[in-house]
């Protein structure tokens, strides 16, 4: 019993943008013109020599019959046969040949397209920007991909084995029947018209139930993923079973939407099989009329009613590609929306990449928005080149923030910001992020080796140097005890690694891609105390000779930085050094005497 579900049908059927779809699955198709004409001449060469045994069985009955009447001689009819046969035997090594070049065309042709797609939204998903990739789940967006993929290579087939050889073979029988019987061509033809229709009606009903159901599995699909992403949290916390429940919950849903979808389909049975009843019953009634009227062969009527199933193989065929059909724009609609999607962050015309050469830094009257907060308002800092400058205050004040502007996360609605005095608008964004290196608060890595997770940074650095970095973070203890040495895997997001192990490996990395900004986002806060005082000297020496910014939570870490910032609320309402500040009244003092070497709250 499929449980009732209740949708808002315009809702599902205006999301499905067919043309949109199809012009965008025609790109892919349209760079493989010669491979898709080859695999059109093959299918029409292939529907042919199914009308030509037909009509050696035709022949044979008509032969025959003449034969057994006395009409023909047994010699001739001898030679009749010996003709019938080589041509059979023509025609079914073409046909054989024909089937096996169409395989070949065809793996090929999909290969090619399902590459090109992945690429294609892989590359611009990856492109977009980080607001997107905040707001999408990983799961939802490796799903839709799998399934664009799934879509194009099962539309490539729907073109190849269901409508084109239900052209193919529409051409081809109509035309030996007209030659025949005119009235059997109409009613052939009615009877493909009124079949088609009947199918098209049930699909197009049914599509909004389609859409619903890949809703579902979007859903079902990325809370898997942020079930497993965070398998952790649900074992200390021993909710086993609360996620167990969940899923059931959501797998149950996916589950009906499918049932629902599918259960429009048991009707086609019903309606298909009195169409072709019917059909038969006048693509035979016309030619025994005529049959009686002396004006064709008992030959010709076998011809008709065999050459019929010629058509009703690939009829079949044909609805079965339109059901394909609907679901293959289901789910391309759910990928080529993110196509639609432009990157909110986007590169000037001839934008040429940033060489940074000295590291100085400057925020010049920052205006930045965020959700419909104003966060700054007029924001003004110079960072010199080489100097080491922190930023404190309470979470929400803008620390973060101004890292993601930098890295040109985000746009600013006004004012610069400046590298070596030049507005980073002015470059390529990638160009930018990839001259400066960063290690964050949590180093979450590839699930590959140390060795390719360090060199990540520079992929065309040499072992010597890639060594270099190793022993420079300290890390060259750690991989010594491993028994694959720098080949360990580290695991999905480094969980194989301790938290200090995985600082240090992107300390490496940092180290590697040697850069004249250096950003250390809360670096040291998730470690313990023994472990960051090992690290802390590791970050010293690695800030050497580099504009260094550094965010902390924990006040202790950054008591020899050149200069500390202290924001609240987007503003700068002190700045100084350690021992400066402390010897003052104000915000800072404030929080070293609340955090006494701990942490802001």
């Amino acid at each position: 019993m499929v449980k009732k579900i209740k949708i808002d049908k315009k809702k599902y059927k205006r999301d499905i943008n067919f043309g949109y779809n199809f012009k965008e699955y025609w790109s892919f198709l349209s760079r493989y013109k010669v491979k898709l004409t080859m695999l059109m001449i093959i299918g029409f060469l292939t529907a042919l020599t199914y009308v030509v045994d037909k009509y050696l069985f035709k022949e044979l009955i008509d032969s025959g019959t003449l034969f057994a009447d006395g009409l023909l001689a047994k010699s001739a009819f001898v030679n009749v046969l010996w003709v019938l046969i080589l041509v059979f035997f023509v025609v079914l090594i073409s046909r054989v040949f024909f089937k096996w070049a169409s395989q070949v065309f065809l793996i090929v042709l999909s290969n090619d397209m399902i590459a090109d797609l992945k690429r294609k939204y892989f590359n611009h998903i990856v492109g977009l920007s980080h607001d997107f990739h905040t707001t999408h789940k990983t799961g939802s967006l490796i799903s839709r991909i799998g399934r664009g993929a799934g879509a194009i290579d099962r539309m490539t087939d729907v073109i190849v084995w269901n409508i084109a050889p239900l052209v193919f073979s529409m051409i081809a029988v109509v035309g030996s029947l007209l030659f025949f019987n005119m009235s059997a061509a109409i009613v052939l033809i009615i009877t493909v018209v009124v079949f088609i229709g009947y199918n098209i009606i049930l699909q197009n009903y049914s599509k909004p139930y389609g859409g619903y159901a890949n809703r579902k599995e979007d859903r079902e699909k990325g809370n898997v993923a942020d079930f497993l992403t965070n398998i952790n949290s649900v074992k200390y916390f021993g909710k086993e079973d609360a996620v167990k429940k969940r899923f059931h919950r959501l797998s149950e849903e996916t589950k009906n939407a499918f049932e629902k979808f599918w259960q429009f389909f048991k009707w086609l049975d019903v309606g298909e099989a009195t169409i072709l009843g019917l059909g038969v019953f006048f693509l035979l009634y016309f030619p025994m009329v005529s049959f009686l009227n002396g004006e064709l062969t008992i030959g010709a009527i076998v011809f008709i009613y065999t050459i019929y199933g010629n058509v009703v193989g690939p009829l079949f065929g044909f609805v079965h590609g339109i059901r394909m059909y609907y679901r293959s724009m289901i789910d391309f609609q759910d990928l080529f929306e993110y196509g639609k999607i432009e990157n909110s962050i986007k590169d000037k015309p001839g934008a040429k990449a940033m060489e940074i050469k000295h590291g100085d830094i400057e925020f010049k009257d920052v205006e930045f928005r965020y959700s419909k907060r104003k966060l700054f308002d007029g924001f003004s800092l110079k960072i010199p080149k080489n100097k080491k400058v922190a930023f404190v205050g309470h979470s929400g004040c803008g620390k973060s923030t101004l890292v993601n502007l930098l890295y040109r996360l985000y746009d600013i609605e006004g004012g610069e910001v400046l590298i070596d005095g030049k507005n980073i608008k002015d470059f390529k964004q990638e160009s930018v992020r990839s001259e400066m290196a960063i290690v964050p608060q949590e180093a979450v890595l590839f699930d590959d080796t140390i060795w390719n997770n360090i060199k990540f940074s520079n992929p065309s650095a040499k072992k010597d140097v890639v060594w270099k970095a190793i022993k420079f973070a300290q890390l060259d203890k750690v991989i010594d005890e491993m028994p694959q040495k720098e080949r360990t895997i580290v695991g999905e997001r480094g969980v194989k690694l301790s938290g200090g192990e995985k600082q240090r490996v992107s300390i490496a990395r940092a180290l590697l891609a040697n850069k004249k900004i250096l950003v250390l986002d809360e670096a040291t806060s998730a470690l313990d105390s023994e472990t960051e005082h090992e690290i802390q000297k590791d970050l010293a020496r690695l800030m050497e000779g580099r504009t260094s910014i550094i965010i902390a939570h924990r006040l202790s870490t950054i008591m020899h930085a050149d200069k500390i910032i202290v924001m609240k609320r987007g503003k700068i309402v002190q700045s100084g050094t350690h021992r400066q500040l402390i010897n003052q009244a104000g915000e800072y003092k404030k929080l070293w005497n609340l955090q006494k070497g701990g942490y802001i709250k």
